[in-house]
């Protein structure tokens, strides 16, 4: 089975419009995204082209900030505080990585919590960890919005996350946990990574290496998310896992593209409604 990310991000994105249309018609403000875009990196560009289409999608508000790459860490702080100040704002994102001279924990830290619908300060993550309400990073979240979507129940089973990243890894590990999976953390120090990969019931591939888990990583009947977003030997799209390789032995699989990505940006668009429902 195809765990197809553009349809299921697609039917979320739908049900957001249809809450910000209603909006509209009671004469009420939209939810308000403010993005904020530091240098010229070309992946940060489309992404955040991205979330602004996908705003305009919703019939949300979009507040795209773009500064030169010589922008200040004391000049990004105030205008964090500006936005946390500004009550027609209801998410705060800061496009990453932001340049060397620019201390990206700081900046993180700097957003209000109740505003940072990336699910990045250190109080969601902390949320998060003792299963309390807040906001949760998006891919995560759209992991688990696509295990929902084919019905799949994580009660007992094994999950094999590979990567620890405070992004993926351990978010969607503690997100696993919390619907009573036997989670392992796997990652670029783990021996005999094979043998662990094997045993998982879901594997979340999530290292960056192109093509890396072949079907010999993978058990008979697994899910697989892969979160990998590489390119090939052929200049294509491809994920962490050998898609061709492994689709025929296992139950269900996501595509690169159109797997995980889609709904990283649904999952924004969500939280960024969730924050405006809330102030």
């Amino acid at each position: 089975m195809l765990i197809n990310g553009k349809e299921i991000s697609k039917q979320i994105k739908e049900d957001i419009k249809k809450e910000v249309e209603l909006l509209k018609e009671e004469g009420k403000r939209v939810p308000c995204l403010a993005v904020i875009l530091i240098g010229d990196d070309p992946a940060s560009q489309v992404y955040v082209r991205n979330k602004i289409r996908a705003c305009e999608f919703v019939g949300m508000k979009s507040m795209t900030i773009s500064k030169d790459a010589s922008f200040t860490q004391e000049e990004l702080l105030a205008l964090i505080d500006s936005l946390n100040k500004n009550e027609e704002v209801d998410g705060i994102l800061v496009q990453l990585p932001v340049p060397d001279h620019i201390d990206e924990q700081a900046i993180i830290e700097a957003i209000d919590p109740s505003k940072d619908v990336d699910g990045f300060h250190p109080s969601n993550i902390a949320k998060l960890v003792l299963n309390e309400d807040g906001f949760v990073p998006c891919t995560p979240q759209g992991m688990m919005c696509m295990l929902d979507a084919i019905n799949y129940d994580l009660d007992g089973k094994e999950v094999v996350v590979v990567g620890r990243s405070n992004i993926v890894g351990k978010p969607v590990s503690l997100l696993c946990l919390h619907r009573n999976a036997t989670v392992t953390i796997a990652h670029s120090h783990t021996e005999y990574l094979r043998d662990v990969t094997k045993r998982a019931d879901v594997l979340i591939a999530a290292i960056g290496k192109p093509k890396f888990f072949d079907s010999s990583y993978v058990k008979e009947g697994a899910v697989v998310l892969d979160v990998g977003m590489n390119r090939d030997e052929n200049n294509k799209l491809c994920g962490d896992v050998d898609f061709d390789d492994v689709v025929d032995k296992v139950q269900a699989i996501t595509p690169v593209p159109g797997g995980v990505g889609p709904m990283t940006i649904a999952l924004l668009m969500s939280n960024t409604l969730k924050s405006y429902k809330a102030r």
